[in-house]
C-alpha cells in the first residue's frame, strides 16, 4: 500500500509540474477542467447519486469550463495581456460567494454538522466549492508557475505539519465527530509550520507583506485556519455519505476531492485578495 501511494504521488507531482510549467494558458485551462470534471463526478458520490447522474455532473462541469473559455477568454487570461480589471469583473461573481461560503457558512455548517442537501441545492454547493477553485488556478497562474506552487505548498506544509505535530503531541480532539484524527495540537503545529514557511519565502512575497510582518503573519494564520476548514468540510460530507474516500481514481490516495479539499477553500480566497490588490 505504501509503495502504491508513493508511486501515485510521484506520478501526480510529475504530471502536475509538467502541466503547470509547460502548457500554454489554454492547455492549462483544459488540464484543470479535466480535474474539475473528475471532482464534479466525485461530488455526485457525496450526493449519493448513481453512475448516470454522476457522469452528468462531470459532463456539465466540462461544459461550464468550455463555455467560460469561449465566452470570456480575456477575463481568464487566455488571450492577450492579462488584465486584473477584466479578471476581477468576471471572477468576483465566483470569488465573493466562495469567500462568504467558506468564512461565514461552513463554520456554522461544521458546528451543526449538517448533511449535504440533495437535488439542486447540493449541486449548487458543489459548484461553489469546485468552480471558484478552477478559476483561481487560471488567474493565479498569471503570476507564474512558481507563484501557484508556492501557494499550494502553503497548504501542503499545513497538512504535513499538522500530521506530525498531531502524531507527536496530539491530546485534544479538534472535531471528534467529524475527523477523529485531527487535534488542536496538530492545528497549532500547522499554524507554526505555515508561518515558518511564509517567513522562509519572504523575499518572493509582495512588498506590502514583506514590510508589514504582523499583517503577513495574520494572513498566514487565516489561510491555515481556512485550509483546515476545507479539510473538515469534505470529511463531514464523506461521513454523511458513508464514504472513506471521494473515489478510488488515485491509487493509495482516494479521489481528486481528497487531494484538493484544503485547496478548494484557500485558492479562491488568495485569488480574491490578489486580484483586488492589483486593481
Amino acid at each position: 500500500m505504501l509503495k502504491t501511494r508513493a508511486l501515485t504521488a510521484v506520478i501526480l507531482l510529475a504530471a502536475f509540474l509538467a502541466a503547470l510549467f509547460s502548457l500554454s494558458a489554454t492547455g492549462w485551462a483544459a488540464f484543470t477542467a479535466l480535474v474539475v470534471a473528475v471532482a464534479a463526478w466525485e461530488w455526485g458520490a457525496l450526493l449519493r447519486w448513481q453512475a448516470p447522474g454522476r457522469i452528468m455532473l462531470g459532463v456539465a462541469a466540462i461544459f461550464f469550463c468550455d463555455a467560460a473559455v469561449m465566452l470570456v477568454p480575456e477575463a481568464l487570461g487566455l488571450v492577450g495581456d492579462f488584465s486584473a480589471s477584466l479578471a476581477w469583473q468576471f471572477g468576483r461573481w465566483l470569488y465573493l460567494p466562495a469567500a462568504l461560503f467558506w468564512l461565514g457558512v461552513v463554520p456554522v455548517w461544521l458546528t451543526r454538522r449538517w448533511p449535504l442537501p440533495g437535488g439542486i441545492v447540493g449541486v449548487l454547493v458543489g459548484a461553489l466549492v469546485i468552480f471558484p477553485t478552477w478559476l483561481a488556478l487560471l488567474h493565479l497562474r498569471q503570476g507564474g508557475g512558481v507563484f501557484v506552487l508556492a501557494i499550494m505548498a502553503l497548504v501542503w506544509v499545513a497538512d504535513i505539519a499538522a500530521y506530525f505535530s498531531g502524531r507527536t503531541f496530539g491530546r485534544h480532539k479538534l472535531a471528534p465527530a467529524i475527523s477523529p484524527g485531527k487535534t488542536w495540537e496538530g492545528a497549532v503545529g500547522a499554524a507554526v509550520g505555515v508561518v515558518v514557511y511564509g517567513l522562509g519565502v519572504l523575499d518572493y512575497l509582495p512588498p506590502s507583506l514583506r514590510t508589514h510582518l504582523p499583517v503577513l503573519i495574520a494572513v498566514l494564520l487565516a489561510l491555515t485556519a481556512v485550509s483546515i476548514v476545507g479539510d473538515l468540510f469534505e470529511s463531514l460530507l464523506k461521513r454523511h455519505a458513508g464514504l472513506k474516500d471521494s473515489s478510488n481514481v488515485l491509487p493509495g490516495h482516494g479521489g481528486v476531492l481528497d487531494r484538493i479539499d484544503s485547496l478548494t477553500s484557500t485558492l479562491p480566497l488568495v485569488a480574491l485578495v490578489w486580484l483586488a490588490s492589483a486593481l
